[in-house]
């Protein structure tokens, strides 16, 4: 982000993510909304850039895909992509490198690691041993070095279902790990740790936020799990800015306290049975998200 955007304050630093009008890489994840509605609805709620989405979603060519999101007035922040990083012989750079090859010319400039089990979907991970966390530390912080050299600056995203979760497993990231943070904090929170906490003790590692709020009754349910995340999302796990239990105003006072300069991306995942009439559904919740984080500023 650049310093002209910096000074704008949290209002000029509110992006989007596709994952919002339910458009998600995970097979089978509800009805998947097309770019034009999703663009348009992101530029009426008055947004200022975007993630990328799941592969397929915007043009693959990176000139194309920069001058669709010029159409719609947006800038591109850059993208999420799941990668497996604790399995023996397994070299995650190559699908990382083929990702990387749309960012800098779409004028994006953030790569944000999921550190994915291999499996399909969120709902289940195998546990590590000693030997299988520093296998992951070791490509995590590999990735980050490398994507350095092509001007890409990297996070790890913890996230339900991957190998970086709870917030035990933060806490390790933190200790063997030098790579930043995109704190989420409606993973974070159903994984069991406290946004707030970490942007106030850990605001120094924190480079990108996805702000989510959570029904924390849902959550509990997922950790204890007595339903899918899957499930819970398509439930209405999440609520817009404020509606929930996690705290937003917390993590956000925290963050600016500690000088954070990056973007605050509404990110609530968001299963979709059908097309939402005009202007309703997502497009409801994320000016209703806009509006309380502006709000708080």
């Amino acid at each position: 982000m650049s310093s002209k955007e910096a000074e704008k304050g949290i209002a000029g630093r509110i992006a989007g993510a596709p994952i919002s009008w339910g458009v998600c890489e995970v097979p089978g994840w509800g009805h998947q909304l097309p770019v034009s509605r999703v663009l348009t609805e992101m530029a009426e709620a008055g947004l200022r850039a975007t993630e990328f989405g799941p592969d397929g979603f915007l043009p693959e060519d990176p000139e194309a895909r920069r001058a669709l999101l010029r159409e719609y007035q947006l800038s591109a922040i850059g993208g999420f992509v799941p990668v497996v990083l604790h399995e023996p012989d397994h070299d995650a750079w190559p699908q990382v490198l083929a990702a990387l090859d749309g960012f800098t010319a779409s004028g994006a400039d953030l790569l944000v690691l999921a550190a994915v089990t291999g499996q399909d979907g969120y709902d289940s991970r195998p546990e590590l041993d000693t030997a299988g966390w520093r296998r992951l530390f070791w490509n995590l912080d590999r990735i980050r070095t490398r994507a350095v050299g092509l001007g890409i600056r990297t996070c790890l995203h913890p996230h339900v279902g991957t190998m970086i979760e709870t917030g035990q497993d933060v806490d390790r990231l933190l200790d063997g790990s030098a790579t930043p943070l995109c704190l989420d904090t409606g993973h974070l929170l159903i994984g069991g740790g406290d946004p707030a906490a970490l942007a106030r003790e850990a605001g120094d590692r924190i480079v990108h936020t996805h702000l989510k709020d959570v029904d924390a009754a849902a959550a509990e349910r997922v950790r204890a799990g007595e339903v899918t995340y899957y499930d819970a999302v398509r439930a209405g796990m999440y609520r817009p800015l404020g509606r929930g239990d996690a705290d937003i105003a917390g993590v956000v006072s925290a963050l600016e306290g500690n000088e954070y300069q990056g973007w605050y991306v509404l990110e609530q995942d968001t299963v979709l049975d059908a097309e939402p009439p005009d202007g309703a559904g997502p497009a409801a919740d994320v000016r209703a998200c806009a509006a309380y984080l502006e709000g708080l500023a």
